[in-house]
């Protein structure tokens, strides 16, 4: 019984164990690094739009088909 508590125990201490180890193991990104990163969410925010803009634009009208002007 003793032996399940000390195993249950050791589990939060590995956690933020690794957990400190990991954020000293992260460096904060330069200035080029976080324009690159900016640019690719940029891009990929667009893009998103974009499909979904098709995707109503078509959608719209074949739905108004479909169901009919009531």
């Amino acid at each position: 019984m003793s032996d399940q508590f000390a195993q249950m125990a050791d589990i939060p201490k590995e956690f933020l164990k690794e957990g400190t180890l990991f954020i000293n193991r992260c460096t904060k990104p330069d200035k080029r690094e976080f324009i690159k990163i900016s640019q690719a969410v940029g891009i990929g925010f667009l893009v998103m739009g974009v499909i979904g803009f098709l995707v109503k634009l078509i959608h719209i009208p074949i739905n108004n088909i479909l169901v009919g002007a009531a």
